[in-house]
Order: structure tokens, then C-alpha cells, then sequence
């Protein structure tokens, strides 16, 4: 399993995400470019010492982000974009354990094309007056469904 950000605006948010994705033994990718210089000062204050930006794997674009995708059809991670529009709610939405789960800018999601490339679509589900959760936020809370349906379920009872 492992995060993909597509064309992050906000260098907190990506700070953040590297700290969870840090947190919790995760991948992290990032599609260029970004909205703001990725650096090792621009992430210093969020991603504090959870990685740096020669930690990232680094696609220059779109296209290069796909280039290198696994090419296993019949074993190639899905991709699994958390969007807002017209997807399968979090709560009804099975994960495997070798899921990407992508995310798209803070300002504008993903552009069709690339909504239209992933494998499956995820919302999570918010109120009524809502339009979304801030990119952190979404990452951590589909990373932990994620990750309690499939890592942490194979412990479950071992305890008991």
C-alpha cells in the first residue's frame, strides 16, 4: 500500500502526509510539479525529521507517473482516488492490502483524464454543508480505513 499525491498545493499538507505515510511504513509519491519549490525548508516545519524530499519517489508529471506503473495486469495495485465525485462511500469500500490510494490538489482534485484512468473511486462521506476535508485530513482517514481492513486485521484476536 502507498500514497499518491497528484500536484500538491500546499507544502504543510504535504509535510504532513509524509509524516503519517512515515508513521505508518507507507509509501509516498508525489506527481509534479507542486505548487510551491519541494525542499527540505519547505517541508521542515510539518514533516519535522519523518523524511525529506530525497525520501519521496518523485514523478516529473502525469505521464511519467504512469510510464512507470506496474504493467502486471494481472497483478498491478489498483488505483484508488478519493474524490468527491461520484464514488463509492468510504464505509462501503473494500481495500486490499496492495491498493494505491491517490489524492488529488488541494485547489482542484485530479483533471478528468486522470479521474478517468484510476480503478476505483472513494468519498468520504461528509455533511450535508461540507465540500471537503483539507488533503491531510482525507490521506489520514482513508489511510486508516485502509490500513484497518487490511494490516491491522490480520492481528485482530491474537490478544484476546
Amino acid at each position: 500500500m502507498k500514497i499518491i499525491l497528484y500536484q500538491p498545493d500546499i507544502a504543510q499538507n504535504l509535510g504532513a502526509v509524509m509524516r503519517l505515510a512515515a508513521c505508518f511504513d507507507i509509501g509516498l509519491d508525489i506527481i509534479e510539479p507542486c505548487g510551491f519549490p519541494l525542499t527540505a525548508k519547505s517541508l521542515r516545519r510539518t514533516a519535522m525529521d519523518y523524511g525529506s524530499p530525497e525520501s519521496l519517489i518523485r514523478h516529473s508529471s502525469w505521464e511519467s507517473f504512469k510510464a512507470q506503473r506496474p504493467l502486471d495486469i494481472t497483478k498491478r495495485s489498483r488505483l484508488v482516488l478519493f474524490t468527491t465525485k461520484a464514488a463509492t462511500p468510504l464505509n462501503e469500500f473494500t481495500f486490499k492490502s496492495d491498493d494505491y490510494l491517490f489524492f488529488g490538489r488541494e485547489s482542484a482534485g485530479v483533471p478528468n483524464q486522470v479521474h478517468n484512468y484510476v480503478d476505483e473511486r472513494v468519498i468520504i462521506p461528509l455533511a450535508a454543508s461540507a465540500r471537503s476535508f483539507n488533503l491531510a485530513s482525507s490521506a489520514s482517514i482513508g489511510l486508516w480505513e485502509a490500513l484497518r481492513q487490511t494490516r491491522f486485521a490480520r492481528h485482530q484476536g491474537k490478544n484476546e
